[in-house]
């Protein structure tokens, strides 16, 4: 698994059209970011639009950040990532996660014993047959782990975990749970902004969006943070604990803080207020001072 020392999680830029979503992760992968993230809610389908980006792009890794277990069974999602990593090999990974009560709920699917559930879900992935030539090597897969149970069976069961929505010391307690041998590749988000009153004017969407999610909430409640400073949008110490702004340098120096504390690759969302927009002038700034 090659997934470089940082990438870029698309987030909104996932929902560009085709034709600019191509020209957007060409250019990405152009810049040296060694991994581009596609998440799973209401967009489009994870496997189908990693496709787009890998035939759109020739050597960056493509990660789903991630694929959710309750909206397809475990031989589609072991088929489907076999199949991307059949035809560009080395260059997909499979990131697969519980997702969140509303998301699941919403298309129809029930959510309980999400440790369980996943357990089962990666033994059924071991063990679903295929017929066409098995990809050699196989896909890696990573948890979206956020809790300790979860980071253990990251460890016991695949290639890692990619937590997101999570401040450093979640990183550093992860490192420790997953030991030396296993991919720890973690997700921040970004605002270009010198103030942290417009960094919030940006970012407060972001920070409504997971921390109106329980098991984001209850994460950082299990890592120390009083529950009255997670109240939707949050406090200024959480957005900062989570959201990197301020100067070029004090931003990547924010994004270095979770490599320090051990994380193999991290995965920066940039947030802007035009999310219909690729940022890519500012992934160009980043690019230099977070890939050296």
């Amino acid at each position: 698994m090659n997934l470089g020392r940082a990438g870029v999680w698309l987030g909104s830029m996932a929902n560009l059209p085709a034709a600019e979503l191509r020209r957007a992760v060409a250019e990405i992968e152009a810049m040296g970011f060694g991994t581009i993230w596609i998440g799973e809610a209401v967009g489009r389908e994870p496997f189908a639009a990693s496709a787009l980006i890998l035939s759109s792009t020739s050597q960056v890794t493509v990660a789903t950040g991630i694929a959710n277990i309750w909206v397809r069974d475990a031989t589609a999602m072991m088929n489907g990532a076999r199949t991307l990593a059949e035809a560009w090999p080395n260059r997909f990974v499979l990131g697969i996660g519980v997702s969140h009560v509303p998301l699941v709920s919403a298309r129809g699917h029930q959510y309980q014993r999400p440790l369980t559930a996943m357990r089962a879900y990666l033994e059924a992935m071991e063990n679903a047959p295929y017929r066409p030539t098995m990809p050699n090597p196989p896909p890696p897969v990573l948890l979206a782990a956020l809790g300790i149970k979860m980071l253990q069976l990251a460890r016991e069961r695949t290639a890692g975990a990619h937590p997101y929505f999570v401040p450093v010391e979640h990183t550093l307690e992860a490192r420790g749970i997953l030991g030396d041998d296993r991919v720890l590749a973690p997700e921040i988000a970004v605002v270009f902004a010198l103030n942290r009153e417009a960094a919030r004017g940006t970012g407060d969407r972001y920070m409504k969006t997971y921390l109106n999610l329980e098991n984001y909430r209850r994460n950082l409640v299990r890592l120390g943070w009083p529950k009255d400073e997670l109240e939707s949008p949050g406090s200024d110490r959480i957005f900062d604990a989570v959201v990197a702004w301020g100067e070029d340098h004090a931003i990547a120096s924010k994004v270095r803080l979770h490599h320090d504390a051990g994380a193999d690759h991290v995965a920066v969302q940039v947030l802007t207020p035009t999310p219909d927009r690729a940022p890519l002038d500012d992934l160009r700034r980043l690019a230099p001072l977070l890939l050296s």
